[in-house]
């Protein structure tokens, strides 16, 4: 009787510890999740030394002519930069410079009455991307693949001007 009564115990714990591994095995084998970089956002984003560039998506004019760059720019760095961002326009590149002041946030395009960074004939249509290339100081820069999406719903604001289109 005592041993069937120790069978019996071993028999559950083994069947107990086989529904633990099957039930959660997976997690032992699987990536976390937090682990991996994305950009929660409609925009992307990249680090370049000391400056974070954050949520940078384009929004389109209805006629394709015109683009809004929407950019968030943080320095965590205690001297100020001076970010540069080439794109193509009219088939050519052009450069912009935006400063962004020590331990601050510089955002272009984020609001209506927000300076905006506008790009002509960029040559891209919604849904498609236009490669960005972004750069401050002597840190390597990096180009990004920016989404454009249509300046309709919550983004119909921050479209460009007509003046520009």
């Amino acid at each position: 009787m005592r041993r069937t009564f120790t069978a019996r115990a071993a028999a559950s714990v083994i069947l107990a510890g086989a529904l633990l591994l099957a039930t959660s095995g997976c997690t032992f084998i699987s990536t976390q999740a937090t682990l991996i970089q994305y950009d929660p956002s409609d925009g992307v984003g990249a680090n370049i030394g000391n400056v974070q560039v954050r949520n940078v998506f384009g929004l389109i004019g209805e006629d394709g002519r015109a683009v809004s760059l929407v950019v968030t720019l943080v320095n965590s760095g205690s001297r100020s930069a001076s970010v540069k961002l080439q794109y193509e326009t009219d088939g050519e590149k052009s450069t912009v410079t935006k400063p962004v002041n020590a331990n601050s946030v510089a955002t272009y395009g984020t609001t209506p009455d927000e300076d905006q960074i506008i790009i002509l004939n960029p040559g891209v249509k919604a849904g498609q991307l236009l490669p960005v290339y972004v750069q401050y100081g002597d840190h390597e820069g990096k180009q990004l693949m920016v989404p454009i999406l249509e300046s309709t719903g919550d983004y119909e604001e921050l479209a460009p001007p007509e003046i520009e289109r």
